[in-house]
């Protein structure tokens, strides 16, 4: 795989991940109205499945590539996508944290 294209991969990776964690975010801060009081068990229950959901999903987008390169004997190309895309990750959430200070 090209440097370029691993990149760009890892930028769209790290960028799903993003676009899933706002999406996430969203329906924690408006749980109540969307999904109205959970005073049962099952809040509790969804709350954790959902941390599961996340782990999974955000896993297999960091992880989900570098670890096909690395099964294919790629190892150096699997590394480097794996440090690319955690670097976007860096990236994205110091702009975050830079639009935090701002407000």
């Amino acid at each position: 795989m090209k440097n370029k294209k691993s990149i760009f991969i890892s930028l769209l990776n790290a960028v799903g991940v993003a676009v899933y964690v706002l999406g996430i975010s969203f329906i924690l801060r408006n749980g109540n109205q969307i999904f109205g009081k959970m005073d049962n068990f099952f809040g509790p229950v969804a709350f954790l499945l959902l941390f599961v959901l996340s782990a999974a999903i955000t896993g297999m987008l960091v992880l989900g590539k570098p670890l096909l390169l690395y099964f294919e004997n790629r190892k150096s190309e699997a590394i480097k996508m794996f440090f690319y895309t955690i670097g976007w990750l860096f990236l994205i959430t110091l702009v975050i944290f830079i639009a935090q200070i701002k407000h």
